[in-house]
């Protein structure tokens, strides 16, 4: 779970609280998240953590209440950016795929949908938002990401081989030279998403958030497909339950 981000384009809310802990209808942003991940069988998470590791820790606890068991990989006070973030809290995740979720994402989907089937990483990918018109990957008809095409956004959600980072040595480091390496051997998949997905990143978007979980719907942004491209795979694929490991 990626909950290290600083927060520093949602201004004064996170001056003092950390952006997972956001409220967002009674329930905090990474609070609805272990709930989904709790939903769909999984069992322990690896948080990680940088300036407000502390906060995150005391409000989380050890993940009992979730039915869960909870880690924390604490990335020190400046973050180590996606891509350094996971290769710190590789030693604690073992060696079966992993979910990697960010912290910030409301969303409906069903982490229980993905699968490897073979390849290095699935990512979910969603119909683009007003923040990302370009996208960040095309899928081709088999499902196999390209770099070339009509493009979708990835929506932080994945299923990955810690083989995909081998070769990779730890320290800060973004997370998109580590996928491109993989979109280059044609080891990544993508399955899209046209449900919930609400990239909670500024505090338009947080508003929009709680919006829909008080029940008004109609934003732009929780209207499924309504920036989208109609590119990609129809539907993700349903696979059977992986606990995160520990």
């Amino acid at each position: 779970m990626l909950a290290a981000g600083l927060g520093t384009r949602m201004g004064a809310l996170t001056r003092d609280v950390p952006k997972p802990l956001l409220d967002v209808g009674g329930v905090t942003l990474i609070g609805r998240q272990l709930e989904r991940l709790a939903a769909a069988g999984v069992t322990g998470a690896v948080v990680n953590v940088s300036r407000h590791g502390d906060a995150i820790r005391r409000a989380l606890g050890d993940g009992g209440r979730w039915h869960m068991t909870l880690e924390y990989s604490d990335e020190g006070p400046e973050p180590l950016e996606t891509g350094g973030g996971i290769l710190r809290a590789l030693p604690r995740l073992g060696r079966e795929p992993f979910l990697l979720v960010n912290a910030d994402v409301l969303t409906d989907f069903d982490y229980a949908a993905l699968a490897l089937d073979g390849a290095e990483g699935v990512l979910v990918l969603v119909p683009n938002p007003e923040h990302n018109p370009r996208g960040d990957f095309a899928v081709d008809g088999r499902g196999i990401l390209r770099g070339d095409g009509p493009r979708l956004t990835y929506g932080g959600i994945a299923l990955l081989d810690p083989a995909l980072f081998r070769g990779f040595e730890p320290g800060r480091r973004p997370l998109k030279p580590i996928l491109d390496a993989a979109l280059a051997r044609g080891t990544l998949r993508g399955v899209r998403h046209d449900g919930l997905w609400i990239d909670v990143g500024t505090p338009e978007r947080l508003e929009e958030a709680r919006a829909f979980v008080r029940g008004e719907r109609g934003t732009a942004a929780t209207r499924a497909g309504a920036a989208g491209d109609g590119q990609g795979p129809d539907a993700t694929r349903a696979g059977r339950r992986r606990p995160m490991p520990r």
